[in-house]
C-alpha cells in the first residue's frame, strides 16, 4: 500500500433543511456542535436523509488518495451496527481497503448529521460515538508495515488510549504524516503536538492559523524559521496566500487559484493533503506536490461535500 490513514470514521448524514429548523433547535449556521446519541436521534427524527458517506478528516483524503489511482487503506473504529456497515461499505466502493475488524460495541458508530440550507451553508452536529475510543490493539501491524507512508488526523489525538495507537502506528512505521486538523485540536494538546512535530512525525500539514498558535508566534517568519530547523517536510495551507512547503532550507511556494465560485469549504484541507501525498508518494517535487494539492483543494470547494466522484 502507499498510504495508510489513521482516524476518526465518522458517518457523514446529509439534510436539506430550511433556516427555520436551524433557529428551532438552537443550531448556529455554518458551526459544528458536538451532540450526544439522544440529541443526535431527535435531530433526525424529522429530516429525510440526502446522503450517507464515510466521512472524517483522514478518510476524505484516502478516498482523495484512491481517485487518484493509488493503492490506500484505512483504520477507523465503528460498531458493527447499521451506520458501521454503511461506513466500511462507503470506503469499500471507493477501492480503499478497511484494515479494522467490527466488533459489537457498547457505544455506536460515530456520525456527523450536516444540514444544508438553501444558500449552501452546512451546519454540522457531530456526536462522536465510538470513532474517539480507538487503542494500539485497534492498529493492525501488518497494514501498518506494509504502507509507505501513515497519514494521523489531530482531531483523533486525545491522552489514554488514542495515544497508545498513536505511539505504537508512528513506531511501527517507515514515514509518518499527520494534519494538525484545527485550531482547537492544537490549542488543547500544544505540549503533545509539539513533541509529535519535533521528534514523531516526518510530514507535517497545517494551514497558517495552527501553524502560528503550535509555536506561539507573532508572525509567518518565525513558523518559516522554525520548520527550517525541524529538518522535516512540513507543508502550510494559507488560503488566499497559496500555500507552502518547507524542507530543510528550502522553501517553495505555490499561488492559489483564482476566481472560484466556491459553495463549500469542507473538505478543502483534506483534499489538499490527498493532492500533495499523491505526488510525495509518486516521487514528484515539492512544486508539483503543492500544484496538485492546490489542484485538488480548488475543485472540492466548488462543490457540496468531499468527494470529487
Amino acid at each position: 500500500m502507499k498510504v495508510l490513514g489513521i482516524g476518526n470514521a465518522i458517518v457523514d448524514v446529509i439534510c436539506k433543511v430550511e433556516e427555520s429548523f436551524l433557529s428551532n433547535n438552537n443550531l448556529t449556521k455554518s458551526a459544528m456542535k458536538l451532540v450526544d446519541e439522544a440529541e443526535f436521534k431527535k435531530l433526525l427524527l424529522n429530516l429525510k436523509i440526502e446522503q450517507t458517506i464515510a466521512g472524517g478528516s483522514v478518510a476524505n483524503s484516502i478516498v482523495g488518495l484512491s481517485q487518484l489511482g493509488n493503492p490506500v487503506s484505512f483504520i477507523g473504529k465503528v460498531s458493527n451496527d447499521d451506520l458501521g456497515d454503511k461506513y466500511e461499505k462507503s470506503l469499500t466502493n471507493e477501492k480503499v481497503k478497511y484494515c479494522y475488524q467490527k466488533k459489537e460495541e457498547l457505544i455506536p458508530t460515530g456520525t456527523c448529521l450536516i444540514l444544508i440550507t438553501p444558500d449552501s451553508e452546512r451546519t454540522m452536529c457531530t456526536f462522536l460515538g465510538i470513532a474517539g475510543k480507538i487503542s494500539d490493539k485497534d492498529i493492525d501491524e501488518n497494514a501498518v508495515k506494509n504502507s509507505e507512508l501513515i497519514f494521523l488526523e489531530g482531531y483523533l489525538w486525545d491522552e489514554g488510549d488514542t495515544k497508545t495507537a498513536f505511539d505504537k502506528a508512528i513506531n511501527l512505521s517507515t514515514k509518518s504524516a499527520m494534519s494538525l486538523s484545527d485550531q482547537f485540536c492544537v490549542d488543547r494538546h500544544k505540549k503533545s503536538f509539539l513533541d509529535l512535530v519535533k521528534n514523531k512525525l516526518n510530514i507535517v500539514f497545517a494551514n497558517e492559523q495552527e501553524a502560528l498558535s503550535l509555536i506561539d508566534a507573532k508572525n509567518f517568519d518565525e513558523v518559516i524559521s522554525f520548520s527550517k530547523q525541524l529538518r522535516k517536510l512540513i507543508v502550510i495551507t494559507r488560503g488566499e496566500k497559496g500555500s507552502i512547503a518547507i524542507q530543510k532550507n528550502e522553501v517553495v511556494e505555490c499561488d492559489s487559484k483564482k476566481n472560484l465560485k466556491i459553495v463549500d469549504l469542507t473538505g478543502a484541507g483534506d483534499l489538499f493533503a490527498a493532492g500533495f501525498l499523491h505526488g510525495h508518494v509518486n516521487n514528484l517535487s515539492l512544486k508539483e506536490n503543492l500544484e496538485k494539492g492546490t489542484e485538488l483543494s480548488s475543485k472540492i470547494i466548488q462543490k457540496i461535500g468531499a468527494r470529487l466522484k
